[in-house]
Parts: structure tokens; C-alpha cells; sequence
């Protein structure tokens, strides 16, 4: 049998018995939802960092590092700065209010702070964009089983799929967050020994630009290894997106929220955002050296599995595999548990079951995870590739819900109607550009970007006209 198969199996029977010993210990919503609020610095590290480093950040990455070179930095950058304001901007703030109204989810702030209305919208929306995100980890788990076992990337889905529905259905973000442990070892140690071997395939550092030189000329390699080697449309395009996105995520959000206190906070979230800023050069690395060595894949988003299996040795190989592996799987645990929650307390509890009891959510929860799994599967055997489901996801929010959550926090005259319209606009505006403009907006902005400037503008301008009233901000005493 496939050594690679074997132990990545064996791996993920690990990860379910662990998800369902530590769910017996989850007797009601509060700890399936934030943990009981008991998450020490390490476990929110844990966890965050896991559910940052995912298909996109692997797989994904790796890719753009084999099509653009060293410029492909930016994804993971841009995801490593929104940590950091994560951590000493946003999460403080909304934790103590999540602590004084003993909130769980980040729709339950939006519904506090603004109105059911609002919290209806964002939440229908990013139980879509969630669902494309959820897609993207699971091609990223198929693309791992199709290189090291040749196994179709239909049924490389349904694995990842079951893995991680199984053991996050069990006890939610608290099984999420012990499992996550288990993950980031191996994440962070695969990657760790497979980048040295890998640059030690193609000669060193000079090798690879002897090979990249070979293969793109001079002018083709200087931009390979230029810092914007990838376009500025494309690099600011990151950065608009990916910054908010990594700060105002309902699945870090709730995460935060789950923080024994402020301190955790702010040395557990910002730990992570230095972890991803350093990590972020692994993957784009590899997927350099994979391009000098096996320059004609057919899919550039096998430029990871490929590197891993034939670059270097059997044991570091497997050790890698099971990195990717484990790197797909925790951020497809983070968003089962933003679709989870969004679904079950945001949607269905608050519009539809409002006297629903503790246990009575819990219960629903676990039945809305199995059901995002199964329909993730089929997004999955339908999306294109990782980073087009990943874009989908970080679009609509970064889009929708940027402007009203940081004015929000920050600015007592946010509105009800500012936010509304805000979010509307910036998503008409971004699909208006995408599809009647070839994606682009403005000057070198591309529609996303254009899309979340013009949202800003909304919401700041909406201040004016219609603040909100005094008594609406009562829950802030």
C-alpha cells in the first residue's frame, strides 16, 4: 500500500479521536460556540494560527510562488498585517463588549450594534462566501491525496470533507482548538525541513536562478524575483482585501471571543500574525524551486504536493504531506465553525427559533455542521480551484462588512442605515466592476479594491446624513 496514504489515514484517525473525546466534554452552546471563554494565549494561538495557514495559504500560495515567484509573499503578508491589527486594534474592543452581553457569534454584535436587518444580511452572505471558502480547503485536501496516492479529486474531497466535519461536529470550537495543537506541530515542522530540501534539489539559491534564468531569460527571472514581480494592481488588490479579511472574519472573530482575556489577546493573536509573516516565504519558496524543477505542470496548484513527494526524502516527505494535509483541514474546521455558527444562531436561532434553549442550539449546530459538509463537497467538485473559491469568500466580506465593523467600533455615530447601504453598495459597486468591467476599478485598483474604498466612503458619508440616535447606543453603558 502507498506509504504517503498510510500515514496521512492514520494521521487523520488521530484528529477525529481527538475532536470527539474532548466534544464529551461540550455540554452546551457556550462551549461549542467560544470555549467557554477559556482560551489561554497558546490555545488562541493555536487555533488561529491553524486557521490561518490553509489551502490558500499552502497549496495556493505555492502556486502563484511557481507562476510569479517571490512577489506571491503578498497573500500571506497582507493576511499577517489584519492579524496584528486583529490583535492590538479590534479584538480587545469587541471581546469586552462580547464579554459584557455574553455574545457568541459576530452576527450577535452586528444585531447589538446596528439592527436584526443588518445581521440578516451579513450573515446570508457570508453563509455563501463561507461555503465557497469551505470548498477551496477541501480541493486543497483532494490535491495532496491525487499526487501522493493518485486518488480522484471527487473522492479526495469526500475525505477531507469527513475528517473535518467529524471531529469539529463533536465539540465545535473547544475540539477545534485542542486539535489545532496537533496541527500546527506539524505545519509548522513540515514546512521547517521541506523548504531546505527543496532549495538543496535545485542547487541552492543560485541554482534556482541559474535554472529560472534558463527558462524565463533575464528580464523574465527579474521579475520573478522582484517584490512585484506579480503587478501592483494585484499587490494592492491583496492588501485591500486580505487586511480586513484577517481582522473582522466572523471565524476569528468568534475565535477572539473565545479568549480567557485581554492579554491572551493581544500576545496569542500577534504571535500569530508574526508566525504567518515569517511562514509566509515557505510556500512561495517551494513553489519556486518546483517551477525550476518541473517548469510544465498541467496545474500550478500541484507545484506543493508535486515539490513535497519527489524533492525530497520518504520521511520528510510524508512529514510534509501531512503538513499540507493538516494546514487544509484546521482552516476547513475555522470555517465550518463560521458557517455553523452563522447559520444556527444568527439565521435560524434569531429569526426563525428565538426561544431556543442552550441545549437545544447545541443540537442544531451539530446537524447544520454535517450539513455545510455535505454541500461544501459539492461546491467543491464544481469550483475551478482554490484560490477562485478563497476570493470569492474574502470579496464579500472584506466588501460588506470592513466599513461597518470598524466604524462601528469606533465611531459612536455609525448608523443602522449607513451600514446597510454601505455594504450594498460596496458589493453592487465590486460586482458591477467584475463583471461590466473586466474586473477593474479605478486608476490601478482592481474591482475589489474600487469596492471597498467606495463602501468606506458610504459609511462615512452616511454619518452625516443619518447618525444614529442616542438611545441606540445605550448598550455601550
Amino acid at each position: 500500500m502507498n506509504g504517503y496514504l498510510v500515514a496521512i489515514v492514520l494521521y487523520a484517525l488521530v484528529l477525529i479521536a481527538i475532536g470527539w473525546f474532548i466534544g464529551k466534554k461540550v455540554k452546551g452552546a457556550g462551549g461549542f460556540f467560544v470555549a467557554g471563554r477559556q482560551l489561554t494565549t497558546g490555545l488562541l494561538f493555536t487555533t488561529l494560527i491553524a486557521a490561518n495557514i490553509g489551502a490558500g495559504s499552502t497549496v495556493g500560495v505555492a502556486g502563484i510562488g511557481y507562476k510569479f515567484g517571490i512577489s506571491g509573499w503578498w497573500w500571506i503578508g497582507s493576511a499577517g498585517i489584519g492579524s496584528m491589527i486583529l490583535a492590538y486594534v479590534i479584538g480587545p474592543k469587541i471581546w469586552r463588549i462580547s464579554c459584557r452581553y455574553n455574545l457568541y457569534t459576530l452576527g450577535d454584535y452586528l444585531d447589538l450594534r446596528y439592527s436584526k436587518a443588518f445581521r440578516g444580511l451579513i450573515s446570508g452572505m457570508m453563509a455563501i462566501g463561507t461555503l465557497a471558502l469551505f470548498s477551496g480547503q477541501l480541493i486543497g485536501v483532494a490535491w495532496i491525496l491525487n499526487v501522493v496516492a493518485n486518488i480522484d479529486k471527487v473522492w479526495g474531497i469526500l475525505i477531507g470533507a469527513c475528517v473535518t466535519t467529524l471531529y469539529f461536529a463533536a465539540g465545535g470550537l473547544l475540539s477545534a482548538a485542542i486539535v489545532n495543537i496537533v496541527e500546527v506541530v506539524v505545519i509548522l515542522l513540515g514546512f521547517a525541513l521541506a523548504t531546505p530540501f527543496v532549495i538543496s534539489y535545485v542547487g541552492g539559491w543560485s541554482g534556482l536562478a541559474a535554472s529560472v534564468t534558463q527558462k524565463l531569460g533575464t528580464e523574465g527571472t527579474a521579475q520573478f524575483f522582484s517584490w512585484k514581480g506579480i503587478g501592483a494592481t494585484t499587490i494592492i488588490g491583496y492588501l485591500f482585501m486580505l487586511i480586513p479579511s484577517f481582522c473582522i472574519s466572523p471565524g476569528l472573530i468568534g475565535k477572539v471571543y473565545g479568549a480567557k482575556n485581554e492579554r491572551a489577546i493581544k500576545i496569542g493573536t500577534a504571535l500569530n500574525g508574526v508566525v504567518q509573516l515569517i511562514f509566509a516565504f515557505s510556500p512561495v519558496i517551494i513553489g519556486m524551486c518546483a517551477f525550476a524543477a518541473f517548469p510544465n505542470l498541467a496545474n500550478r496548484e500541484l507545484a506543493l504536493p508535486t515539490a513535497m513527494k519527489e524533492m525530497m526524502p520518504f520521511a520528510v516527505s510524508t512529514l510534509a504531506l501531512a503538513a499540507i494535509f493538516a494546514a487544509e483541514v484546521s482552516t476547513a474546521d475555522a470555517v465550518l465553525y463560521m458557517l455553523t455558527t452563522s447559520i444556527s444562531n444568527d439565521i435560524v436561532k434569531t429569526f426563525f427559533r428565538p426561544n431556543l434553549s442552550e441545549q437545544g442550539l447545541l443540537k442544531l449546530s451539530r446537524k447544520v455542521t454535517l450539513i455545510c459538509g455535505v454541500i461544501g463537497v459539492a461546491l467543491a467538485i464544481v469550483m475551478p480551484n482554490i484560490l477562485t473559491a478563497l476570493q470569492i469568500f474574502y470579496s464579500l466580506m472584506s466588501v460588506s462588512l470592513a466599513a461597518p465593523l470598524f466604524l462601528g467600533l469606533f465611531c459612536r455615530k455609525a448608523s443602522s442605515k449607513g451600514a446597510i447601504l454601505s455594504a450594498a453598495g460596496g458589493i453592487i459597486i465590486t460586482l458591477f466592476l467584475q463583471f461590466a468591467n473586466g474586473g477593474k476599478g479605478i486608476w490601478i485598483l482592481n474591482a475589489t479594491s474600487t469596492g471597498i474604498l467606495f463602501s468606506f466612503v458610504i459609511m462615512i458619508v452616511s454619518i452625516f446624513i443619518f447618525p444614529t440616535t442616542k438611545a441606540q447606543l445605550d448598550y455601550k453603558r
